[in-house]
């Protein structure tokens, strides 16, 4: 009898663990939600703010835009030039944030925002434009990045929100309905420095890896390494040429917690500011 009551307390004390855990981890999952959604909230409250501020603004080509040479003379190509720059009200949003580097804007997403830069690649991970905590975090430059116009691979990071936000709409590019409109094909960026348009090369998802993001190179061969490699990875054929005397933009997000979505531009017109 003691030895069926000893089993019986055991399984008991079993079960009572197996129950605790059951409670400690729906507790932990609904605040980890709540928390998400706070974030989310807090985020969009601030894009909002930011856009007012921003006073994000078209602008025409004149005597100090520069086109970028090109082998590739096409309609297309000829299209996206066409495109007008974009300039912002920097002085508005440093004084939000010192760390306001610029804006990025991507057709056919919903990525536009300003980006930041700071001495790390992790401090924007977990806080939002205005420096809060904020698992959402921001849009950032990676810190080795000088942004003055002289990066031969200028790279934006940012979390890929399943809200949307952020980088959430990165995703877009891996779909149909992306793809089969050009006019998507090209991304604006303002920095400090210069104003800037840039022509898609090279979209994809992938097993999460760093082989892409280098921003230094030792030579003119090691950076067209670089350009072969991701442009073997795309999923779609854009046809662009890109050679050693060209910049390249790199976008990167998560697609999950093991995948990366990433996209490659290469600069074809910027202006002075």
């Amino acid at each position: 009898m003691k030895i069926k009551k000893g089993k019986f307390r055991a399984k008991l004390a079993i079960s009572c663990i197996i129950a605790l855990c059951c409670v400690v981890g729906i507790g932990y999952s609904g605040y980890k939600i709540v928390e998400w959604l706070i974030d989310s909230n807090n985020t969009k409250e601030q894009t909002a703010t930011i856009e007012e501020a921003a006073e994000v603004k078209e602008i025409e080509d004149n005597s100090e835009t520069e086109i970028i040479p090109t082998e590739d003379e096409t309609d297309l190509y000829h299209k996206y030039l066409s495109m007008k720059l974009l300039d912002i009200n920097f002085d508005e949003l440093t004084t939000i944030n010192q760390d306001t580097a610029g804006w990025i804007s991507l057709s056919g997403t919903d990525i536009n925002y300003p980006f930041v830069q700071t001495s790390n690649n992790d401090y924007y991970l977990k806080h939002s434009f205005d420096r809060s905590y904020n698992s959402a975090g921001w849009v950032f430059a990676d810190f080795r990045n000088k942004l003055d116009g002289t990066d031969r691979n200028f790279i934006l990071y940012a979390h890929g929100r399943y809200d949307g936000t952020m980088f959430g709409t990165l995703r877009n590019i891996l779909t149909n309905n992306w793809l089969k409109n050009p006019e998507n094909f090209t991304v604006r960026t303002v920095t400090a420095k210069e104003t800037a348009s840039w022509q898609v090369f090279s979209t994809y998802r992938i097993p999460t890896t760093s082989d892409y993001i280098q921003t230094d190179f030792k030579s003119d061969e090691e950076f067209m390494n670089l350009v072969e490699k991701v442009k073997n990875r795309s999923a779609h054929d854009f046809n662009t040429t890109v050679s050693a005397t060209d910049h390249i933009l790199t976008l990167s997000t998560c697609y999950s917690s093991t995948e990366r979505v990433v996209l490659h531009a290469k600069l074809i017109k910027r202006a002075p500011r």
